[in-house]
């Protein structure tokens, strides 16, 4: 790997355990409100910390109108697919949403053959099963009871077509990346995003309540706004760019993992031996698929 290449894998591995402590900041403002309001409140915060910086800059400022358009198609798929996810929760569980996002690296591979031609071998579609096991090893705490259980409801297609809009995302910004700034795809990305959740939240007349967040919770959702979207947004949208969606996605499988750490290194939660497994063959699988497709083709 070039110094670029290791970069660029160092930012998706940030990124990565960034998302991952979205879910334990989003557990203590899940209750406080509504999830598109939610959302709505990350994307509108992210605007207002970004605006100072591309708005006062003439050559970023001249950059937005050009971007908009493509930025907005991207944001479609980003917010889609929380919107699916949110529907999905409603008849389904975390356990199941979990599991089926284990598909998404898979699932982007695919869209990725027939958009870029990029080929899927043999080899290469064992590793991503071999990932999607090791995850699901995690998920599941290796008890095939819990796994031979699991079964699909009307919210698990839902949240399906959810995880085929995050495919459809990380394979657009490839697709429509015309030699933009990072910085103003992002802005335009949460101008769009906050476009698009805002008319599902005026179609389904949920309220903001943005006032309920208080004390400790200002403090939660400082990370989430900062953290898991401005850069996160910046740091997935460069390195998909340069990496390519197949092995920006391949680390959604170390999901779990890095929500335990953090669990561990928070929380004081213990990590359990039996999920150990899974760990490693999760992560060996992630490590193999970043690896020059030359070599694993």
């Amino acid at each position: 790997m070039y110094k670029n290449d290791i970069q660029a894998h160092l930012y998706v591995l940030l990124a990565t355990f960034l998302v991952a402590g979205s879910f334990i900041a989003s557990e203590k403002l899940s209750t406080i409100l509504n999830p598109f309001s939610l959302t709505l409140l990350r994307f509108v915060g992210g605007i207002v910390i970004l605006a100072p910086f591309i708005l006062l800059n003439k050559k970023l400022r001249a950059q937005i109108l050009s971007t908009l358009p493509r930025a907005s198609i991207i944001s479609l798929f980003y917010a889609f697919y929380f919107v699916g996810m949110f529907e999905a929760l409603k008849t389904t569980t975390v356990l199941n949403t979990g599991s089926l996002y284990t598909l998404v690296p898979l699932l982007t591979a695919v869209f990725a053959f027939f958009i870029f031609k990029e080929k899927i071998s043999f080899k290469k579609f064992v590793v991503y099963i071999i990932g999607l096991i090791g995850t699901l090893w995690v998920i599941f705490k290796g008890n095939t009871d819990l796994l031979m259980a699991f079964s699909l409801n009307s919210g698990d297609y839902i949240y399906l077509l959810g995880c085929l809009s995050m495919c459809a995302y990380s394979i657009s910004i490839k697709l429509l990346y015309k030699d933009d700034n990072i910085w103003v795809l992002v802005f335009s990305t949460l101008i769009g995003g906050a476009f698009w959740m805002s008319l599902f939240m005026i179609i389904l007349q949920e309220s903001l309540a943005w006032n309920l967040i208080q004390g400790n919770l200002v403090f939660n959702m400082a990370y989430i706004i900062i953290a898991t979207t401005i850069v996160t947004l910046y740091l997935y949208q460069k390195t998909t760019v340069y990496l390519g969606p197949n092995k920006v996605m391949s680390y959604i499988y170390l999901n779990p993992i890095a929500v335990a750490l953090l669990l561990f290194i928070i929380e004081k939660e213990v990590i359990e031996l039996i999920v150990v497994p899974g760990i490693i063959i999760t992560s060996i699988a992630t490590i193999i698929l970043q690896i020059n497709k030359k070599r694993i083709t």
